[in-house]
């Protein structure tokens, strides 16, 4: 970065008035509208009478109110907070308190939920005021921000427990889209299929590069029906994919992205959590033309802090690879000594990315951020090249009869089976053995699989402690907001199931 900016600025300065911005529910708009739009809004947000600094909080669904409320905000020098559509109305109340929120964007769809939260203090700008309001002549100029300023702040995806609310300045945005640029090389050319939420940290770098780019987005509303997906991708010539595991799970073992070629369809993004090798081959092989990046991050990271080139994805799988441009990525020992080939650390990660810290919470910054590397929590190996390759997040291990149980082991192993769309590992307290494994897997419609075929698929290829002593059928995986598998709420749901001890169904 030649120059400290207001992101808001950074983002939008070299796209092309007339060229496609957001093609979305509500029609296609270039990026003359989104300028336009964003200048709108941002004279709404300024009647508010704001102190600078203050938090705005955006609820709406992806979209182009979404993008044009987002950038308004930035542009007028406040901090945006995101929030997922899929909250209930009383998480929203209390997020926007501990927020301290000083006013609220919201979508159309959400407005009538925002209007049941009782004594609603905060005063709310809504989607109808782009089109009840006259369009600015010209855009103002951003104001002027300090590069360390917080820009964003993002909870995390809680799946371990109660989210956190990451700091996120105009420096760690910035550098964060230019790192990936770099290696992605995205052009004005590129049409990106969105499928992941914008108040996702995944989403949002999607939004942040290709809007720097001058490229386009179409957003797909919903992920419902996968072959919708395929459908919109050849319809609108997209040129790029992201997703997360979930994503390709449902793509490759549930629609018809494995057998149609989508011509114009050239860069794929995975990351969001590991994907089982068998599926990355599957992946390559469904579309040839693409090139596949295989990718890892955190919340904390602002988005990415890895990336396995395309050439290197078949003969590295299982690999994250090494860190982007300006991040440095080590794996140490609990001692904080580099390990060697083979032995299991903790990826630690040092860069302009990297957060200052949680809002309001030093104690939690200074165990995560100590000195500002990043401690990941995240289990890995590297190989005797320095590629990286992660065994598990430190709290999914499951410590059974003494030993330490890998989840993603076990369920690459279960994704082997062809029948099966999903499949997660998790341990429940068990007196004999401290955790047994627990595996919870989707299959295909109309699948005959049953648990005992399962069970003996893993038999032939796991050590006897990491074997599932219970395998559940269920049509869909507990995800948060961002498309995760919620591992905390699938354990309960196995303890639920335990309880109960109803031993029908297909439960082995």
């Amino acid at each position: 970065m030649k120059r400290a900016v207001n992101t808001a600025d950074y983002l939008l300065e070299l796209a092309a008035d007339p060229a496609p911005a957001i093609v979305g529910p509500d029609g296609r708009h270039s990026y003359a509208d989104l300028r336009a739009a964003v200048a709108t809004l941002g004279e709404h947000l300024v009647s508010l009478e704001l102190p600078p600094g203050s938090v705005v909080a955006l609820l709406a669904a992806n979209g182009f109110f979404w993008v044009a409320a987002y950038l308004a905000a930035l542009a007028r020098g406040f901090v945006v907070a995101p929030l997922p559509v899929t909250l209930p109305a009383a998480e929203v109340a209390a997020r926007l308190s501990l927020l301290g929120t000083g006013a609220l964007l919201v979508g159309r769809a959400q407005e009538r939920a925002v209007a049941r939260i009782p004594g609603l203090a905060v005063p709310v700008v809504a989607e109808t005021a782009l089109a009840a309001a006259p369009v600015a002549v010209a855009p103002p100029v951003p104001v002027p921000v300090d590069p360390d300023q917080d820009a964003v702040y993002v909870f995390t995806s809680g799946t371990t427990g109660r989210p956190r609310v990451v700091r996120t300045t105009h420096r760690n945005l910035q550098a964060n889209t230019e790192s990936i640029l770099s290696y992605l090389r995205l052009d004005a050319t590129d049409r990106m299929l969105v499928v992941l939420p914008f108040s996702y940290v995944f989403g949002a770098s999607l939004l942040h590069t290709h809007l720097r780019a001058g490229a386009s987005m179409v957003i797909q509303p919903n992920f419902v029906y996968p072959e919708s997906i395929v459908e919109r991708m050849v319809a609108e010539e997209c040129t790029g994919f992201a997703g997360v595991p979930s994503t390709f799970h449902l793509l490759l073992r549930n629609s018809s992205f494995r057998t149609r070629q989508v011509p114009t369809l050239r860069t794929i993004q995975q990351a969001g959590g590991k994907l089982s090798s068998v599926l990355v081959r599957e992946l390559v092989e469904a579309q040839p033309q693409a090139r596949v990046f295989v990718m890892y991050g955190q919340t904390e990271a602002t988005a990415r802090l890895s990336h396995l080139p395309p050439e290197e994805v078949l003969t590295r799988t299982g690999s994250i690879g090494k860190g982007i441009p300006g991040v440095e990525l080590r794996v140490v020992t609990q001692e904080g000594t580099t390990v060697q080939p083979g032995e299991v650390g903790e990826i630690r990660a040092r860069g302009p990315n990297i957060s200052p810290g949680y809002l309001a919470d030093p104690e939690a910054t200074a165990v995560k951020m100590p000195d500002g590397e990043l401690r990941t929590g995240d289990l890995a190996t590297v190989d005797a090249d320095g590629y990286i390759y992660i065994v598990d997040r430190a709290e999914d291990f499951i410590k059974s009869w003494g030993f330490r149980v890998a989840s993603q082991e076990v369920e690459a192993v279960a994704m082997e089976l062809p029948d099966l769309i999903s499949a997660a590992a998790v341990g429940v307290p068990d007196d004999a053995a401290g955790e047994r494994v627990e595996l919870v897997v989707v299959a295909r419609p109309g699948s005959d699989l049953g648990a005992e075929a399962v069970l003996a698929h893993c038999r032939a290829r796991l050590a006897k402690h990491m074997l599932a002593q219970t395998v559940h059928f269920t049509r869909r995986l507990p995800l948060n907001a961002n498309g995760k598998v919620s591992k905390a709420e699938l354990r309960s749901w196995c303890i639920e199931q335990a309880q109960q001890a109803s031993g029908g169904g297909r439960d082995g």
